[in-house]
């Protein structure tokens, strides 16, 4: 068999693409072992090319989508950071603690009760500006939920405005044997059953 190109020339190889004979000069060896003619040999690089091209471009697209989705929980943990702090916000400027729902017997625990009178106290001045009350009557009933016919039930606890600790509050009627406990907006202040502050 003779070349396609040559008549004269015996043909060594055929082309993959077209089948043609090639000769030893007409023959391109595109990749170990196959061959191509000339017009087929530039046909399968410039598709070769363009197929790269292409997997180049699918290969960035699914590393963006892939970057993409990396950070997708990033973004809604943020989000829900941000309402939670949001919501966290609202309810200490707008929720103030409510005073529990209901009477107790104070009677039987005048320390309980003391504690109680002491957060009352804290959250009037939280919202007064850093002001104290006068008297504990002045936190019924927006800091202290007590009916107003049981106001007497205050006098079971000392109360006075100090310029040095802002307030003292303690029980009014020591009990023998058990320490004294004074409250002030400094913290607590423990002292034996007959001594003072």
């Amino acid at each position: 068999m003779q070349c396609k190109n040559h008549p004269e020339r015996e043909a060594k190889h055929f082309c993959t693409g077209c089948s043609a004979a090639l000769c030893e000069d007409c023959a391109e060896e595109t990749k170990p072992g196959t061959y191509h003619c000339f017009q087929c040999a530039m046909l399968t690089s410039v598709s070769e090319v363009g197929s790269q091209i292409q997997d180049r471009r699918e290969k960035i697209v699914q590393e963006k989508r892939k970057e993409k989705s990396k950070w997708g929980p990033f973004r809604y943990f943020i989000v829900a950071s941000f309402v939670l702090i949001a919501v966290m916000w609202g309810v200490i400027l707008f929720g103030g603690e409510k005073a529990p729902a209901g009477s107790a017997n104070i009677a039987n625990n005048p320390r309980a009760f003391l504690f109680m009178v002491d957060s009352a106290v804290k959250r009037y001045a939280h919202y007064e500006k850093g002001a104290y009350p006068e008297r504990l009557s002045d936190l019924v009933p927006k800091y202290l939920r007590i009916d107003k016919e049981r106001l007497d039930q205050l006098n079971v606890l000392s109360y006075k405005k100090d310029p040095g600790e802002g307030y003292l509050l303690s029980i009014a009627k020591k009990v023998p044997g058990e320490s004294d406990v004074v409250l002030s907006s400094k913290g607590v202040h423990y002292s034996s059953a007959g001594g003072g502050v």
